[in-house]
Order: C-alpha cells, then structure tokens, then sequence
C-alpha cells in the first residue's frame, strides 16, 4: 500500500469530527490544514490587532485579522512545502518538541496580549479623536469576520493550487517531476497575472463606472436648484442643471447668500459665484473646459477679488468645508469653478482617474488662464488653484505646466494629498533638515508650507513669497501616509519626534502588517469627526485660506467670528 495513504488515513484515526486534520488538503474543501501554517496563525492574529492610524469598526478589524491571518498561514504553509521539495533535514526528537513548544506558546502569550490590550488601544485612538469610547462586545464580531474571511481565502488558495497541480500532472507526461511543478505554478501565477490587469481590473472599473453613473442624476428633479444668475444650474446660465453631476447641483446650490454673508459681516456682501461643468454638460474636456469659461465671463468672475479653479474628486465632489470658508473670508466676493472627470467615488477614481483628474485639471486651468493672463494685471482677480485628496493631484499637474511660468498663479490649497501625488511625495522626501516627516518644512518655507489642525504655516525662516503653496494634511490621514514601502520599512513619520499630535502614541511599525492596516484604513478615512483622518475641517480650511489670499481685516476677532458660522461636520 501506498505509504502516503497509509499516513493520511493514519492522522484521522481518533480526531474529533468538528476539528481538522494536520497535513496537506487535496482537495479544496478537505478538512484538513496546514501545521506550519496554523503555527503561524497566533502570530499572524497579535499581529493584526495592533493600533494603527484610525479606529476601526467591529467587523473592519474582523477583515483585517481575517487577511492578516490569512496570508500568516499560507507563509508558514508555502515555506514548509519549499522546506520540503528542497529536501532540507528539519529537527527531530527534542529538538523538534522544544522548538514547537516555543513557537507556540510565544504566539499564545502575544495573542492573550494582544487581545487584553485591543480594546484599550482603540480607544486610546478614540479619546485623540473625541470618539465614543468601545468595548470588549465587539469582540463576537471580530472573531466571526476573521473565521469568514480566512475560511473564504484559504478556499481560494487551494484552488489556485489544485490548478497548479493540474496543469503540473499534464505537463509530468511530457516533462520530468520538478520541471512540470515549476511550469505549472508559473503557468497559474501568469494566468493570474493576466486576469488581474486585464480582466478584473478593467472588468472592475468598468462594472463600477456603469453601476455608479445613474446615481449621477440623483437630484435633477429638485426644486431646490439655484434662481441667482451667479450659479450654474439657474435659469440664466449656459450650464443646464439637469447637466451638472449629482455633486456638481450640490455644489451650485451650496455655500452662504448675501443675506448670510451680510448679517456676519456686514453691509456690501456679494452673491457668491459658483460655476460648474458636469460630464454630461459638454462631449469632451474641451468642451466642457470653454463652458466653464463662458460662465465665468457672463457671472462677471474676473471682476472678482478671488478666482479659484478647483478640482474636483471622483464624481465632481467639492468639499463644502474647503470652498464655503473661502466665501466667508472674503464676504462674498469670489468665484469658485469646477469640472467633473468621472463617474467613480474617490476611493476607486483614486485608483482609476488618475491621468483623467490631470488632464482636465490642466485643460479647464489652460482655458482659463489663457483668458485670465490677457487682462491688466491691476483689474483682474487674483487666481487661486483647490484639490481636495485626488483634486490635489489635478493641482499638482497644473504647477508643473509650463504654461504658468510667465502668469503664474497667486497660490494653491491642496488638502489631503493622497501617496499618489508625486510633488508631495518629492517635498516630503527633500524636506530641510530636522523637520517632522508629519510635518515638513521645505526650503524655510519659502514657496510652499504645510499645516495641520494645529496650524504650522508659521513656520519657516524665509519670507513666504507672492505665490503660495499650502498642503493641508493630519497625521493620521492614511490616504497621505500610505506607502507600499511600508511593507519593508518603518517610516519617518512614525519615528520619535516625527509623529504628528493625531498619531496614538501606542502605533508602532510591524512589517508587511503596518502596509495592510493603513491601506484598510483609507476606505475609513472619512468616518472620523472633522479634523482627523480624511476629514479636513472648515476651521483649518478657513486658516489655510486666510494665509493664501490675506484678506483685509483678517486677525483673531474676524476668524472667531467666522468660525462660529462655519459648518463643524
């Protein structure tokens, strides 16, 4: 008889019915689980309930742990099988036991650690952030997520390998034993390969473009669209409402009247100007870049004081807390235009808009400024660029176009900028000397300075110029934080002296697992209060403008008085 049947019916004998078998599954619902691999999974386990930037929900952290303890099984059970197809000696007798019996118990004690701490470190996020604090009954959640998720990915993994041995056993008629296992596992990881990049990938944008692109309508039937002739959407404007992007009406339709204005700041508030360009409201960039022109001309915006073209994110979005403080400070008298360049939410258009959110951001600004440096310098507003997390990457594009060089612009707010942006990553990089990671100060601040909700734009020793660049962004945003090299490597800005006021003082690095958590974290960027995570508050925004644009009067009567009325959420 075979003695590999032999020792498979063997390990079953007197095993209980509810718990698997220690060995190696061939088939994909076999109860059977790796050894090594379950070794792993203690470890795996502590690992994941570890602090990170943001508190997490019950069933967040139980998808967490789930991967987590996932991909620590299927390391321990993918190197055991390399130990074996390499034919190296393992420990035996004594050795052996002493080894398993350390291995294990360590990965017990740092799980009972880990897990008596869990819910004192999340709420030591929770307290930074002025959260509800939580407690131990969250635990029947996480237990339940983390079983689901790795139950579902080891069935996954096991597919995948019972391919690989299928293809492995065809090509082990042709080809000798070693030669076809390594053809058909690379075959598979091809295979793979190719399905991700070509087909899920693209089969996932695609699907979420065609799922997200009627909630674009959402809105069009409202009364509520604007009737003052300085908003798109009205009847007076080129811009059909019914054209505008369900976050473009709600936008046109936003931020404070002249009666508003008026009764915070007095006599000669004027009706804000807010002109937008949806996807539907024109075939091309172009086209829609000219339409914003020609709103801007007929509201009378370069008559303004303040010119802002801002870029939106994913479906169109304009961050109330970003545009609505600017509108304030300056009683009214500004124009803010916006274009819309998908129909996909930020966190996907992030991955998927990239190069769209550049090109119309340097098309609409092109446009515009074109118009915009033909004016007498003395008798035109002055021009101000805004990107809220991926708009940011939208502004960046346009400072780098060599068509500002002779008319640059007055200044650029960027909030949130996500790890894709590459100025902000060079910035953050080149930073001068003994300044914070979370933080920096480039170049004694003279161009470009950073802030966060405890202010920062202070800082510097050189005279901050006429042009102004300001990167708003918190310490505990993973959108700006994110880094692949993570996985490898403890950042700067989680070193002493470098962590920002927001980061829980309880985070530490942990290899390949600090990468998982702050990528997970980012989906939960925005259910956080205003002032942490993704969640850019009025308050800061309104410092950060005042800074750009120095409106007359400014100082601390006129920033308590504004804030009062600034929206907090």
């Amino acid at each position: 008889m075979n003695p590999a049947i032999v020792e498979k019916a063997a390990r079953r004998v007197g095993r209980s019915p509810l718990l698997p078998a220690i060995g190696d599954a061939d088939r994909v619902f076999e109860r059977v689980l790796s050894g090594v691999g379950l070794m792993v999974v203690p470890w795996a386990f502590a690992a994941s309930l570890v602090p990170s930037l943001l508190p997490r929900a019950p069933w967040l952290q139980g998808v967490a742990s789930g991967v987590t303890v996932a991909v620590g099984y299927g390391l321990g059970a993918a190197a055991h099988a390399l130990w074996r197809y390499l034919q190296i000696p393992g420990l035996k007798g004594r050795a052996r036991s002493i080894a398993l019996g350390l291995v294990i118990g360590v990965g017990m004690v740092l799980v009972l650690l880990s897990a008596w701490k869990f819910v004192g470190w999340q709420n030591d996020i929770r307290r930074i952030m002025g959260m509800e604090s939580t407690s131990p009954t969250i635990w029947p959640v996480v237990i339940v997520v983390t079983l689901l998720v790795f139950t579902l990915f080891v069935l996954l993994a096991r597919s995948l390998i019972v391919l690989a041995r299928t293809v492995a056993s065809w090509l082990g008629r042709r080809l000798s034993r070693r030669l076809s296992i390594t053809l058909g596992v690379a075959a598979v990881l091809f295979l793979l390969w190719g399905l991700w990049t070509g087909v899920i990938v693209n089969g996932f944008f695609a699907g979420a473009n065609a799922f997200f692109a009627p909630q674009d309508t959402t809105g069009t039937n409202s009364s509520n669209r604007p009737t003052a002739p300085e908003r798109s959407g009205s009847p007076e404007s080129l811009s059909p409402w019914e054209d505008l992007g369900q976050y473009g009406r709600f936008f046109v339709r936003g931020g404070p009247d002249v009666a508003e204005l008026e009764a915070l700041n007095g006599p000669g508030a004027k009706e804000p100007i807010r002109v937008f360009a949806g996807l539907q409201s024109a075939d091309t960039v172009q086209g829609r870049a000219d339409l914003v022109l020609e709103e801007l001309k007929r509201t009378g915006a370069f008559d303004r004081e303040v010119l802002v073209v801002a870029t939106t994110t994913g479906m169109g979005y304009l961050d109330h807390r970003g545009t609505d403080p600017l509108e304030y400070l300056w009683n009214g008298d500004t124009a803010i235009a916006g274009v819309q360049y998908s129909y996909l939410p930020s966190w996907i258009s992030m991955l998927a808009d990239q190069d769209a959110v550049a090109s119309t951001s340097r098309v609409v600004f092109e446009t515009v400024h074109q118009y915009w440096s033909t004016l007498p310098s003395n008798d035109r507003p002055d021009l101000y660029l805004y990107g809220l997390s991926l708009g940011s990457r939208g502004v960046e594009s346009v400072l780098s176009s060599i068509s500002i060089v002779n008319a640059p612009v007055n200044g650029a707010l960027m909030s949130g900028p996500p790890f894709v942006n590459p100025l902000h990553a060079r910035l953050q990089a080149e930073r001068d000397p003994g300044s914070p990671a979370s933080l920096p100060i480039y170049e004694d601040g003279r161009t470009v300075r950073f802030a966060n909700s405890e202010g920062g734009l202070e800082r510097g020793g050189a005279r901050w110029g006429p042009t102004r660049l300001v990167y708003l962004q918190y310490a505990s945003d993973p959108t700006v934080f994110y880094s692949p090299n993570l996985a490898f490597r403890e950042p700067d800005w989680l070193k002493e002296g470098q962590r920002g006021p927001d980061v829980a003082p309880t985070m530490e690095w942990f290899p390949f697992v600090t990468m998982w958590q702050v990528l997970l974290d980012m989906p939960a960027g925005t259910a956080v209060p205003a002032g942490f995570g993704h969640m850019y508050s009025s308050q800061d925004n309104l410092d950060s403008w005042a800074a750009l644009t120095q409106p007359p009067g400014w100082g601390p009567g006129m920033r308590e008085r504004l804030s009062t009325a600034l929206p907090s959420d």
